[in-house]
């Protein structure tokens, strides 16, 4: 294992199964944007709900309607929705050579200021599928409302490199 909890020469899928995870497809935009796009070595993930089958899990406010413990469980299904969206970019998360930036956006009551905490849902996901390369630039924001009054919502940027299959295009 690595620092990061990643197990050496594991793919990113492997280590997902690995914690009982697998990567979603990937949700549907809500309205006139992509899931993600590429620039250069770059992918941008648009925000991710914690949706399943393209059902939000939950609604409401951190701190009222839902617990921090419950938006930070919330915040790691935004990751794996962004991380479907990635893969669906770029045909292997192995390809990830760095998270670069995650910005986590918290539907928060007006008295709730753990938005950090709840975030290291996603961030701590990150960490175990993609070990020292999972650690990130981040932000942590307490936001009035979300679309679908979603609890939170997550974007990523993450660095590539070239094709791990010879016969795949990059």
């Amino acid at each position: 294992m690595t620092a990061g909890g990643a197990a050496l020469g594991a793919t990113p899928e492997q280590r997902l199964a690995d914690l009982g995870l697998t990567l979603p497809q990937v949700p549907k935009p809500l309205a006139a944007y992509v899931p993600a796009v590429r620039s250069g070595s770059l992918v941008f993930t648009s925000g991710q709900l914690p949706t399943v089958d393209g059902a939000l899990l939950k609604a409401g406010k951190v701190g009222a309607e839902v617990s921090a413990d419950e938006a930070k469980q919330l915040a790691e299904r935004c990751a794996l929705n962004a991380l479907a969206a990635i893969r669906a970019e770029i045909g292997e998360l192995s390809r990830v050579r760095r998270v670069v930036k995650l910005v986590g956006f918290v539907a928060s009551a007006p008295d709730f200021a753990g938005q950090p905490a709840v975030v290291n849902g996603a961030s701590e996901l990150l960490g175990k599928v993609f070990g020292e390369a999972g650690v990130h630039a981040r932000s942590a924001v307490g936001v009035a409302v979300l679309p679908l009054d979603a609890p939170v919502e997550v974007e990523l940027t993450v660095e590539i490199g070239a094709q791990t299959n010879p016969d795949g295009a990059d």
